[in-house]
């Protein structure tokens, strides 16, 4: 499904039968050429939200950004019953890569995103050249901290809250701007998000395309291994990491990372949880250099 306009990325939806429905994208650059990056989103947010950090890269490399399950225009069932991890959203990328038979290409994301790429990366080296995450989500381990914890946090109970549903997505983006989490975003990028972060309903309202119950979940459930899917790495990992509340843990673990030189960290001044925002000339450099 491909978009006909011109001045947009291809707009495509890549069925994942194995994972119980599709995977939605957008396809960035010569659709002629081999794809460089693949690029996965934040929790709560979708592949449109970057655009406009991705599109100035087309004219030199082929960029697929995804939209993970539960989010933006993918079909891949969000179930939260049960749910304690990322690793389904590993097993997505995993997917993706195989049915499309990509290789050598560099995973980056943001946040959650970031992380579904380090977990990936451990068990598909073959197909991945490197990773380049911002401001990636690395928890303690596994058996660290008591799960409630994470049941139980301010991000949880926040996106429960949520208002889910807005008469139309003019009202969603004089509701959002200049507030929360959208202080630093352009008028640009917030359109852009809004624009697949909601789905029209069949009384004419829109409303939320990540389900309050399933951003809450991705917030609660850290049983992945971060750490492990770090050690077994086999690629240069490089970590653009927020100066202000980052969600990637600083420690013992990272500094032995970085000593054995299994991943490089850097943290940009001035910046919050929301660099790619904040900062999408680095995001650009970061990728121009990892995919150049």
């Amino acid at each position: 499904m491909d978009s006909t306009l011109a001045d947009e990325p291809r707009t495509r939806l890549v069925e994942l039968p194995a994972r119980g429905g599709a995977m939605a994208l957008l396809d960035f650059g010569d659709a002629a050429r081999p794809v460089d990056v693949v690029f996965v989103h934040a929790n709560g947010f979708n592949a449109r939200t970057y655009r406009s950090i991705l599109a100035p890269l087309a004219a030199q490399f082929r960029i697929l950004a995804v939209d993970q399950r539960g989010h933006g225009r993918s079909t891949l069932p969000a179930e939260t019953e049960g749910r304690t991890s990322w690793n389904g959203l590993r097993d997505d990328l995993l997917a993706l890569l195989e049915t499309l038979d990509l290789r050598d290409v560099v995973l980056a994301g943001h946040s959650m995103g970031g992380t579904a790429c380090v977990l990936a990366q451990a068990l598909a080296p073959q197909r991945v050249r490197r990773v380049v995450l911002f401001d990636p989500v690395v928890m303690p381990a596994p058996g660290e901290v008591d799960p409630a914890q994470f049941a139980n946090s301010p991000l949880v109970q926040g996106a429960l809250r949520r208002r889910a549903v807005f008469p139309d997505r003019a009202g969603v983006v004089a509701a959002y701007t200049g507030r929360g989490a959208f202080k630093t975003w352009t008028a640009e990028m917030l359109a852009d998000y809004v624009a697949d972060g909601f789905r029209v309903r069949a009384d004419g309202q829109v409303e939320l395309s990540c389900a309050p119950e399933w951003e809450a979940s991705n917030f609660a459930s850290h049983a992945h291994d971060t750490w492990g899917a770090f050690e077994a790495a086999q690629v240069p990992i490089r970590i653009l990491r927020a100066d202000e509340g980052s969600t990637c843990r600083e420690g013992p673990q990272l500094d032995a990372l970085v000593a054995a030189g299994r991943i490089a960290v850097e943290t940009v001044p001035g910046t919050t949880h929301f660099l790619p925002m904040e900062r999408p000339d680095l995001v650009q450099a970061a990728l121009r250099l990892a995919a150049g």
